[in-house]
């Protein structure tokens, strides 16, 4: 995995023309993702419904090049990364675990597996994504596990009970995020966490200026998304290891503050 250059700032027209002329061959694809963006942005000014759109027209491709995978061996080396992760960390079967935009259940396979049957509960954006891991469900034959699939239209997780998930985890979502989509998410996670619970989220890190790429990649400094979870009565914290890890996403996890629960 090369180095992460923390500075630069994808969205300058400068990197844009210099990335262009060092790789050529990657032009094409990426004058067809500027066309999509164009089209669904005009169709989906809300960026949930815009990004219901690309994993549609992802997931036609491949579910697995959907969830950022170019091959089956990187979903599978991904999804083992982020369990043996979450193992280190004290992840344990009887936990009740919370998978925000789960995907096609590149880890989430692994998560069904490792707990007690019924304690996954997976949740997506996109129903195509959802239904790619239905198939992942009878392909691994984890239907005993009795795991739950959920589209979502919010981040508002309302229909969740309180105080019920031990683990929420959220691979690669915060990466395609606006703020008010990420801080949705933060202002009600903590409701649904148990008390010693935890959130593990990662994100595309900065140390420049924040900017977004085509609306689908979002990069940001760890201090706002740190500021953002304390604004909402959450403890939020750097995961540095991770950093040597494989992977070009960092990792907060966030807790209750010590001596309450964020409402």
């Amino acid at each position: 995995m090369p180095t992460k250059n923390l500075s630069v700032n994808r969205s300058a027209l400068g990197h844009r023309v210099s990335y262009a002329l060092r790789h050529p061959q990657r032009v094409p694809r990426h004058m067809v993702r500027a066309t999509r963006d164009a089209w669904l942005r005009y169709r989906y000014p809300d960026h949930v419904a815009y990004y219901r759109a690309v994993m549609r027209s992802d997931t036609r491709t491949s579910p697995e090049v959907a969830v950022g995978s170019r091959s089956h061996e990187r979903w599978l080396a991904l999804g083992a990364m982020q369990f043996d992760y979450l193992l280190g960390h004290g992840l344990r079967p009887e936990h009740r675990m919370l998978e925000i935009g789960c995907g096609n259940l590149r880890a989430g396979w692994r998560f069904i597996s490792h707990l007690e049957p019924g304690h996954y509960y997976g949740i997506d954006i996109s129903p195509d994504i959802l239904a790619a891991a239905q198939d992942t469900v009878v392909r691994q034959e984890l239907q005993g596990r009795l795991p739950t699939l959920t589209p979502v239209r919010d981040l508002t997780l309302r229909f969740l009970p309180d105080a019920h998930f031990d683990v929420v985890h959220a691979h690669s979502v915060f990466s395609h995020s606006p703020l008010p989509v990420i801080e949705e998410c933060l202002a009600h996670v903590g409701r649904v966490m148990a008390p010693g619970g935890w959130f593990d989220f990662t994100f595309d890190r900065t140390e420049g200026v924040e900017h977004q790429v085509l609306r689908e990649d979002f990069y940001y400094r760890t201090e706002t998304l740190i500021a953002l979870a304390e604004k909402h009565g959450l403890a939020a914290r750097f995961m540095a290891d991770w950093e040597e890890l494989p992977h070009g996403q960092s990792k907060i996890r966030v807790t209750h503050r010590e001596g309450g629960r964020a409402s």
